[in-house]
C-alpha cells in the first residue's frame, strides 16, 4: 500500500493524520522516535547500526517515516566536496505520537516544530553527533554480542534534569559485558575548548560525588593521542576516577582496550571499558551505604534507580 505524505504544516493536532501514521508504525519505529527525542539527531548510518542491518532497508524505512512526518532530516554542507549522510530529527507527527503514548503533551516533551532547523544551524551539532556515535558503537556491539548490554544511555538534557544543579555531563552510560558492568559520565572532547577549561569540569564532578556519596568514573573521549597526553598532564586527582582515550572506531571502539586511568603511567596497558570498574581499587565505585552488594540485588538497585530517573524526566 502506498504511503500518503503527511504535510509538514500540520495543524496543532490532526487526529486523522496521526491515526494514519500510528497504524503504520512498528515497535522498532517507536524506538527510533524515542532515540531522536532524547538524543536530538542521528545519522542514517547511526540508525542503521542501532536498529537495522543493511543500508537499503534502512533508507527505505526512514523514507517511509519521513513521508509520514514522524521524522525529518537535513544534510550538512561539505566544504570539501562529497556529501554528508542525512541527519535525522524527530518530526511533528512523531512528537504527537510519543506524547500520546506517554499521556503527555508535545510541549512537555520539549519538542518544537523548528527543532530540525535549530539543530542544523547549531555550532554544537557536530559535538552531539560525536557523543551519539560513542553510544551507537556500544549499542551496535551489544546487538551482536549476547554477553554485552548498553543498560543506560542518558543524554545531556536528561543528565541536566537529574544532576544539573551540580554538573552537566555530555552523557551518562551503564555498560555491561560478560557479567560485569560500569556506569560512567562521558565528556566528549572535540578540541575546540582549552584544556584548562576541560579539566575545570572535574571540580563539579567531585562536588557531585560528595553530595550523592556515589563515585562515578568520568571518561574523557579525545580527538587525538597528543591532546590526550596533554590533558593527562594537567589532571592531578586521586579522589575522583578519571580515564582517557582517543576517538576510535577500530575493533570494539569505545568498549575495547583503549582506556587509561589517569592514575596509571602512560606505558600502562590500556583497558577495556568494562575493566575500568577495577581501575581504581582504592575507590568504592558506584556504591552508597544503602546499595546492596550481591549481583542480583545490584541489578534490582540499578533498575530502581533508572525507573525513578525515568519518572522524573
Amino acid at each position: 500500500m502506498p504511503v500518503t505524505r503527511i504535510p509538514l504544516g500540520l495543524p496543532r493536532f490532526d487526529a486523522d493524520a496521526i491515526a494514519y501514521a500510528a497504524a503504520r508504525l512498528t515497535p522498532r519505529d517507536y524506538q527510533v522516535l524515542e532515540h531522536l527525542l532524547h538524543h536530538r539527531v542521528l545519522t542514517t548510518h547511526q540508525l542503521q547500526r542501532l536498529f537495522f542491518t543493511k543500508p537499503q532497508p534502512t533508507r527505505r524505512r526512514l523514507g517511509i517515516l519521513h513521508k509520514l512526518n514522524t521524522i525529518t532530516r537535513y544534510r550538512p554542507w561539505s566544504p570539501y566536496g562529497g556529501s554528508h549522510p542525512h541527519h535525522w530529527v524527530l518530526g511533528r507527527a512523531g512528537a504527537e505520537l510519543l506524547a500520546l503514548r506517554s499521556h503527555t503533551t508535545v510541549k512537555e516533551l520539549g519538542y518544537h516544530p523548528d527543532l530540525a532547523m535549530s539543530i542544523a544551524v547549531s555550532s554544537k551539532s557536530g559535538h552531539q553527533i560525536g557523543v551519539n556515535d560513542f553510544f551507537v558503537h556500544l549499542g551496535h556491539l551489544a546487538r551482536h554480542n549476547p554477553d554485552a548490554s548498553l543498560r543506560a544511555w542518558l543524554s545531556e538534557k536528561q543528565c541536566a534534569k537529574i544532576w544539573g544543579d551540580l554538573t552537566r555531563p555530555d552523557a551518562y552510560g551503564c555498560w555491561s559485558e560478560h557479567g560485569r558492568q560500569i556506569d560512567f559520565f562521558l565528556e566528549h572532547d572535540t578540541g575546540s575548548m582549552t584544556l584548562a577549561k576541560v579539566t575545570s569540569k572535574l571540580a563539579a564532578y567531585a562536588d557531585l560525588a560528595d553530595a550523592t556519596r556515589i563515585i562515578t568514573p568520568v571518561l574523557f573521549w579525545l580527538p587525538s593521542h597528543a591532546r590526550e597526553a596533554n590533558l593527562r598532564s594537567l589532571i592531578n586527582t586521586a579522589d575522583l576516577p578519571v580515564a582517557t582515550a582517543a576517538h576510535t572506531g577500530l575493533g570494539d571502539g569505545p568498549a575495547g582496550p583503549c582506556w587509561l586511568p589517569t592514575t596509571a603511567r602512560s606505558d600502562h596497558r590500556r583497558m577495556r571499558l568494562v575493566d575500568l570498574a577495577n581501575g581504581w581499587p582504592h575507590l568504592p565505585l558506584g556504591r552508597t551505604p544503602e546499595q546492596p552488594v550481591s549481583a542480583e540485588d545490584d541489578r534490582k538497585f540499578l533498575d530502581r534507580v533508572f525507573s525513578e530517573e525515568g519518572q522524573s524526566r
